[in-house]
């Protein structure tokens, strides 16, 4: 087992604070770097090919899959959950009714809520597997909760939704990185990857099963949707690709030439290993916050929240320890560059 006092990445890393907010927003690889980098000069030079590579975004594609664990055919890219969720939404018949956990993401739930036509329903993390039934169209809920961490029983809710009939929409934002992925196992899975998967901002991961597809609708499709991409510049697209690459945004190619980069690194790694890392240093800093009196949610996760105690982040920040406040809570989340010394400063300032 690797220990905690190393990171994993090697010299990919070299943050100059304390960094405990993943959550919020991942740090970039040197590679990535790089390649945004390198990209961005040879625009500025003039290349022949425009901005970027399409064989570049594919290969991103191809690598996400993997890590997902489903066929490159069954991954569309984009630029953010909200667009990838406000497709599923447009395409669910009006009056269905859509079944969220209370208190879960805005950018996956307000994409249903703002049809005005659907029947959206509020229930606890903890009771949503229970809450599905007969008339419900779609279970929606992400794998880790932003605000405190808690994981969802991902089993359940996938076999009361089964029992049901009801199709489900998985959001990993907060969980694809560090915690292995079956995205087969469900409908539609989102993940912004600018979190745990260490990407630019604007890439963005939707996987779709094949049955799944045939009832979503690609309300931005363009020409780079088309199954014979090149041939489709001008008027309507002859065919849509009749994989997921039909539900493709147009993709911004800084983003996903720095993607790859961040993709590759994480499978060189090894998600079973991230997880084994960034458990343990959730573990050990919760073990920390109890010794100390404290009361975190205890959750099996990389997320650690503390409630009421989100007044102590700008302190935080203060002493060079950077974290979040969410919902009042204080939040801290680990990853792959973080180790047991990041731990142990965070709970000294809270000591302080």
């Amino acid at each position: 087992m690797d220990s905690l006092e190393q990171p994993l990445g090697g010299s990919e890393f070299a943050p100059g604070r304390t960094y405990l907010n993943t959550s919020a927003c991942g740090l970039l690889p040197r590679r990535t770097v790089e390649a945004v980098t390198r990209l961005a000069e040879e625009t500025a030079d003039g290349r022949s090919d425009g901005a970027g590579s399409f064989d570049v975004v594919d290969e991103a594609r191809a690598a996400y899959a993997r890590l997902a664990g489903v066929a490159p055919g069954r991954v569309a890219v984009g630029s953010a959950v909200a667009v990838h969720c406000g497709m599923i939404a447009q395409s669910m018949p009006s009056g269905a009714e859509i079944l969220f956990p209370e208190g879960d993401f805005s950018s996956l739930i307000t994409p249903f809520t703002v049809r005005g036509d659907l029947k959206t329903r509020f229930v606890p993390l903890e009771r949503l597997a229970e809450s599905v039934r007969p008339e419900t169209a779609l279970v929606a809920l992400s794998a880790v909760q932003s605000a405190d961490g808690r994981t969802a029983d991902l089993a359940a809710v996938r076999a009361a939704a089964a029992a049901h009939g009801a199709r489900t929409l998985l959001d990993a934002t907060q969980s694809a990185g560090w915690l292995p992925l079956a995205a087969g196992e469900w409908d539609y899975t989102v993940a912004g990857a600018y979190k745990y998967l260490l990407c630019p901002r604007g890439a963005s991961f939707l996987t779709v099963t094949e049955e799944a597809q045939d009832s979503l609708l690609p309300i931005h499709a363009g020409w780079v949707t088309g199954e014979e991409m090149w041939v489709n510049s001008y008027g309507p697209v002859r065919e849509l690709a009749r994989s997921a690459r039909r539900f493709d945004e147009p993709a911004a190619f800084l983003s996903y030439h720095g993607a790859l980069r961040s993709l590759e690194l994480l499978e060189e790694i090894g998600i079973e290993r991230i997880e084994a890392h960034d458990k343990g240093l959730a573990a050990r800093f919760r073990a920390g916050l109890v010794s100390a009196g404290r009361e975190p949610v205890m959750d099996d996760s990389t997320v650690v929240a503390v409630p009421g105690l989100g007044h102590r982040a700008d302190a935080l920040r203060d002493a060079g320890v950077l974290l979040s406040a969410r919902a009042g809570n204080l939040r801290a989340s680990f990853h792959l560059y973080n180790t047991a010394a990041d731990v142990d400063r965070a709970l000294d300032v809270l000591a302080g």
